[in-house]
């Protein structure tokens, strides 16, 4: 194994600040789009079609432009980062292996994670490439950035649809990891089993993967 690739969302970062804050500037209850969120993802759907479901018709671009124009874009920081994602990365470059990390985010989320000068060999996001998962090009990239053969790359994520199918049809090997509504919720789906190379509940849990 020679490069792993980490999506963002629920893998790296905790998405509860992210969600309160849609909450408050859509004028919604913070449980209430919370549990809409937890709805649409159960379908298999876009998770902003929560969004779309209290406001209908939004185009949720446009209204992320007007939360960074009024000053209450995204915002991350430190406490954003699961527990085991430093120590994870670490221990993954310690051993010589190239860490890249590529999820559907936005430019502004790319240059935060960025700030916080994660053990990564790269941090871009969706939005920085112009195509976003489940997109075939999305993969082309990563394996563009991964510097090796597809066989000798590996995807770790949550979402099955966005992550663990896509990653294997591009030929490289993938991790479900068992986090987040999309992570718990399709856990044990036979499905996700049979396709993911491995599932695991941490990302401390990698290291272990080399051996194989």
């Amino acid at each position: 194994m020679e490069t792993i690739v980490l999506d963002m969302g629920e893998t790296l970062l905790r998405e509860d600040r992210y969600w309160a804050s849609w909450a408050d500037w859509i004028g919604v209850p913070r449980h209430t789009l919370a549990a809409l969120v937890g709805a649409v993802v159960t379908q298999g759907r876009d998770p902003d079609d929560a969004l779309r479901m209290v406001k209908p018709g939004m185009d949720v671009r446009e209204a992320h432009l007007a939360r960074e124009a009024a000053g209450r874009g995204e915002h991350l920081d430190e406490t954003d980062l699961y527990d085991d994602v430093r120590p994870a990365l670490g221990g993954l470059r310690k051993l010589g292996v190239r860490v890249v990390v590529a999820g559907n985010r936005s430019a502004r989320a790319g240059e935060l994670l960025r700030r916080l000068d994660l053990p990564a060999d790269l941090v871009v996001t969706s939005d920085e490439w112009g195509v976003a998962k489940p997109a075939p090009a999305f993969f082309e990239r990563v394996l563009e950035v991964a510097q090796c053969e597809p066989h000798e790359a590996v995807y770790v994520g949550t979402h099955p649809g966005n992550d663990v199918f896509p990653a294997k049809a591009a030929g490289l090997r993938a991790v479900h990891l068992r986090r987040g509504p999309w992570g718990h919720w399709w856990a044990d789906d036979p499905e996700v089993a049979a396709a993911a190379d491995w599932r695991i509940d941490s990302l401390t849990q990698l290291a272990a993967l080399l051996a194989d």
